[in-house]
C-alpha cells in the first residue's frame, strides 16, 4: 500500500501570546501599529483566533518583533502520513460481509424490568 504526504501546520500566536501576557486581539493592534502593520480589529481577530492560509512577510516579521520570537515559533509545520487514494480499502458493503437488504444498525427493543420500584434498568 502506497503512502500520501500530506503537509500541515500549527500556528502558534495564540501561545506566544499567552506567553507575553497578550490576552486579547485588541493589545497587539498598537503594537503592530507602532511596526507600521494597519490591519483591523477584525483582522487582527482572525489572525490570532484563526489559522492564516496567507500571511504578508512583514506582518510575520512585526509578530516575531514583537513577540521576541522566530518564525518556528509561530509557525510550526508537520506533516501527516495517510494512505493513498489507491489503498485496498473495502469498495462495498458486500466486501464487509454485509448484504443489500441487511442494514448494519439494528433496531432493539427496550424492555422494563419487574423490580419493585417499577423503574427501568
Amino acid at each position: 500500500m502506497s503512502e500520501q504526504r500530506r503537509v500541515g501546520y500549527h500556528w502558534n500566536l495564540r501561545q506566544r501570546m499567552a506567553d507575553h501576557n497578550l490576552w486579547k486581539t485588541t493589545e497587539l493592534i498598537p503594537l503592530l501599529k507602532s511596526r507600521g502593520i494597519n490591519l483591523s480589529n477584525a483582522q487582527v481577530h482572525r489572525l490570532v483566533t484563526g489559522t492564516p492560509e496567507r500571511i504578508p512577510a512583514r506582518t510575520f516579521a512585526a509578530l516575531c518583533d514583537i513577540l521576541e520570537c522566530t518564525p518556528n515559533d509561530l509557525f510550526e509545520p508537520y506533516v501527516e502520513m495517510r494512505a493513498a487514494a489507491t489503498a485496498d480499502a473495502p469498495a462495498s458493503p458486500a466486501d464487509l460481509g454485509i448484504g443489500e437488504k441487511r442494514s448494519v444498525a439494528r433496531r432493539i427493543r427496550v424492555v422494563r424490568s419487574d423490580d419493585d420500584d417499577g423503574k427501568t434498568t
